[in-house]
């Protein structure tokens, strides 16, 4: 989701080697050892919005026209679909009160899948980290609502950076000095954006999804993937052309947005991918829609076969979106796999990352 064509502002750290398109340097990630990810999770709350329910809302839309703009089937949602059915969304504080999960309840059930797979207890973790583009509240941080959920009892602050938050985090934290860092660190993009959704708006219906990811990082003990280069860019000066005003409907540029997400992802691929082994790399972008990314496939000339997505089957889950492609095919990974995962968002912000399989 994003848009522009003034020229882009840059957020990196200097890396000496490397130079990017733009003239900026990506950061690598801090400490001798780097940033390790030890474990990844996802949760999506279990109503489907599927294309046949969207027509029955009888609000100009098909499967026909879903699949040919945006290439998505089915969404998962926190409200009950009857609700959606019989109000559209039309009063956003009754989608609080009826939505099956909180945000904290959410990013609890993605972070246990996390801690598990990393092998580790919620009170190993010494810092929380959340960030995406609907929080519950606009005051205490998510984190500090999701590390309660947890029992976890360390320092919590919110990084948002709506859909480009996953990598703003990783980005944040290998720019840190190691000393500064605690042995385990949480980050968690809850996404239950469907409360902001206006059902009786198809250009927008169509496209959210709820879902959350979260991931377990340490700068010291090693993990599955290792952190390699990271990159963080703004252009403020439109930040108008993607919105959720508080207490109101999501709102985009659409035809702006779109086009933004496609170059700033071929940039980000540009950018990064000459940091990694040869051209056989897994592709993440940013699951905004099905279309916008294969559409950066072909342009960049990555392996249809190396580009891994899930938004045909979840739909746009902002922030926690390719992160959670990460967590769904995490055993696939094999070692020595290289990643290289680009996000864009409102802002407007986009972000890139390249990881390394160093488990199998």
């Amino acid at each position: 989701m994003e848009a522009s064509s003034a020229r882009m502002g840059v957020n990196t750290l200097p890396h000496p080697d490397r130079a990017t398109s733009e003239g900026a340097t990506p950061a690598r990630a801090a400490g001798q050892g780097g940033l390790n990810l030890l474990g990844l999770g996802h949760f999506h709350p279990e109503n489907v919005i599927d294309n046949p329910f969207l027509e029955e809302l009888d609000i100009g839309t098909s499967d026909s026209w879903i699949l040919e703009r945006v290439g998505i089937r089915t969404r998962r949602t926190v409200l009950p679909l009857d609700y959606i059915r019989d109000t559209r969304n039309r009063d956003l504080r009754e989608a609080q009160q009826v939505a099956l999960y909180s945000n904290a309840v959410s990013g609890a059930r993605a972070a246990r899948m996390a801690l598990e797979r990393a092998g580790i207890e919620p009170h190993a973790i010494g810092m929380v980290i959340a960030g995406g583009c609907s929080p519950q509240h606009t005051t205490p941080a998510e984190a500090c609502t999701i590390a309660a959920e947890l029992g976890i009892s360390a320092p919590c602050f919110d990084i948002a950076s709506a859909c480009s938050s996953f990598a703003a985090h990783l980005h944040f934290l290998a720019g840190m000095q190691t000393a500064a860092l605690p042995d385990y660190v949480l980050t968690v993009n809850v996404e239950n954006t469907t409360r902001t959704v206006d059902y009786t708006d198809r250009n927008t219906a169509v496209l959210w999804g709820d879902g959350t990811a979260a991931a377990v990082i340490s700068p010291r003990h090693p993990g599955r993937l290792r952190v390699g280069t990271s990159l963080l860019r703004s252009d403020p000066a439109n930040w108008q052309k993607v919105i959720i005003p508080t207490g109101g409907y999501f709102d985009q540029n659409g035809p702006a947005v779109q086009g933004f997400a496609i170059r700033k992802t071929g940039e980000c691929v540009k950018d990064l991918r000459t940091t990694l082994t040869g051209d056989d790399f897994w592709f993440v972008g940013h699951q905004a829609n099905l279309l916008m990314l294969e559409s950066v496939v072909t342009r960049a000339g990555i392996d249809p076969e190396r580009h891994l997505y899930n938004v045909h089957d979840y739909g746009n889950c902002g922030a926690a979106g390719a992160p959670s492609v990460l967590s769904q095919n995490w055993d696939r990974f094999q070692g020595g796999d290289q990643i290289l995962l680009a996000v864009v968002g409102a802002g407007l912000t986009w972000g890139a990352v390249t990881l390394e399989v160093t488990q199998a």
